[in-house]
This record gives structure tokens, sequence and C-alpha cells, in this order.
């Protein structure tokens, strides 16, 4: 070490950490999102889903996820058909715009402390059958989430315009 102290007033605890965590990766979704053209926004070519379809996604399971199990999450009042899965059929449901997808992601910061704090994060069961790990080691894998398709984006928006997300 070089004597730096910037550790200092970080967290240290679990719970403290995560929230740390998911806000940076949030932050970093949100300029994504926030620095996307609407071209871009609307344009799934050379993918497998819309810009848009894809932010959606990654909220839809950051909102999920955060929550106690499968069952708990409640909705967030904008959400239509099942939007979430990129390869179920658009149907007659319109394209999220930006400031939804806005909305929604300060639906999920809103949330984040008081879903952290209420969790056992001690449970050797996360609350997703389908997840074999405790709780603590789903919320990083959340979080990973958010970075994968994050990171996805970024790259999309740098090459249609050469300019993305700053790292957090």
């Amino acid at each position: 070490m070089n004597g730096d102290r910037s550790d200092i007033g970080r967290p240290t605890d679990a719970r403290g950490v995560l929230k740390a965590q998911y806000r940076m990766a949030l932050k970093m979704l949100d300029q994504a999102i926030d620095q996307c053209p609407e071209s871009l926004w609307l344009s799934g070519e050379g993918h497998g889903a819309a810009y848009w379809r894809l932010a959606f996604h990654t909220l839809f399971f950051t909102h999920f996820y955060l929550q106690k199990d499968q069952h708990s999450m409640v909705r967030w009042s904008r959400h239509r058909g099942q939007l979430q899965d990129p390869d179920c059929p658009l149907g007659s449901f319109a394209p999220y715009t930006k400031a939804e997808m806005t909305e929604y992601l300060e639906f999920c910061r809103g949330m984040l402390d008081g879903c952290i704090d209420a969790m056992d994060l001690s449970s050797p069961d996360c609350g997703f059958p389908w997840y074999k790990q405790g709780k603590l080691e789903h919320q990083i894998n959340n979080i990973r989430h958010i970075q994968h398709h994050t990171a996805q984006l970024a790259d999309r928006l740098r090459s249609a315009t050469g300019t993305g997300p700053e790292w957090r």
C-alpha cells in the first residue's frame, strides 16, 4: 500500500457494500439509457433485442431479484405484457420510452435500501428456486447481471456514437 486511505468512509459491511455496488451499477445503466439516441433506442439491428428491450429486461430483473422471493414482487405500475423476456413477441405493446426507463430505474433505485435492509443475507436460500445459492451470493449475481447488460448497451452506444457510460 502506498498509504492512500481512500477506503475511509467506504462501507465495509455486506449491506453497505451491496448498496454501494448497486448504486454504481445503476448509475452506469442510467448513463447508457440517457446517452442513447432515439434511432439506437428502437434498434435491435445486429442484436437479439432492441436497445430499449435490453434496458427493460435489466431493470425488470433488478427489481425482481431485490425481492424476498419469487412471490413477493409487486410489478412496476407501467409494466406491460412479458416484455422483460427479449424473445417474447412485442405484439401490440409499444416500446418503452427513455423517460419510462428512467422512471423505472428511479423506482428500482428508490427501493434499494429498504429491500437490502430487509434481506436475510445469511440465508442459504435466495428465494428463487432456479438459483441454487444463498441470498448474499444471489445479490452479487444480480449486480453482475446489471453490469453484463449495461456493458452490452455501452458497446452498442460506443459503436454508434463514439461515447458511452463512465466507469463507476
